[in-house]
């Protein structure tokens, strides 16, 4: 199993969000899928805390779908469902057999800044697709405003990430906004949390 100290972190934090969010539906039945699972740890939690949704962990890396696995095994969680291949960057219905309004929930973490422009497309383009009216599409990470970064540490951070990938960096929060837009979906929310990372939450009309 792989561990992510930052995922150690940040998934108290996370699971508030998720618990406020989605407070008023803790009677019924949810489906949601993670996109960029990484190790398995925020998943886990996830379904821990929120035993009324089933989760549908998933990531490109190999590595991560047998930590996901390893951490599902050793767990002993019912409502997480194994790992699938799913690369956002792709057309939605190549999503791994994700049927279109079939998620009421669609969340990532830490993805968008370690993602090319057209792997954010990808998930508003899906989003837009794949979530139920009313459903949700959560996005936590560290963002620039008006193409504006700040404060000095998420500068440094957006120039660490781009000398690693010069498609990668912090996402503008207006340029998501209007993707967000152009795919049935609106910013309903924006949640401050730890270190200056936020979580975004948008809604599908």
């Amino acid at each position: 199993m792989l561990l992510s100290p930052q995922a150690e972190r940040n998934w108290e934090g996370l699971c508030e969000v998720l618990e406020d969010v989605l407070q008023d539906q803790s009677h019924k039945q949810l489906f949601a899928l993670e996109i960029g699972s990484g190790t398995g740890q925020h998943v886990i939690r996830f379904a821990q805390k929120l035993p009324f949704v089933t989760w549908q962990p998933s990531d490109i890396k190999e590595e991560c779908r047998d930590s996901i696995k390893a951490y599902i095994a050793a767990t002993h969680v019912k409502t997480v469902l194994q790992p699938v291949l799913l690369d956002a960057s792709e057309p939605w219905d190549k999503w791994a057999g994700v049927s279109r309004n079939s998620c009421d929930v669609i969340i990532a973490v830490n993805l968008l800044q370690y993602s090319s422009f057209k792997t954010a497309q990808g998930v508003f383009n899906g989003a837009g697709q794949i979530l139920k009216s009313n459903g949700f599409l959560i996005t936590y990470g560290v963002y620039a405003v008006n193409g504006i970064i700040t404060p000095s540490c998420n500068e440094v951070l957006d120039e660490e990430l781009r000398k690693l990938n010069p498609e990668w960096g912090l996402p503008d929060l207006d340029v998501l906004r209007q993707q967000a837009y152009g795919n049935g979906l609106r910013l309903e929310r924006m949640v401050e949390m730890e270190d200056y990372y936020k979580c975004l939450i948008f809604r599908k009309l």
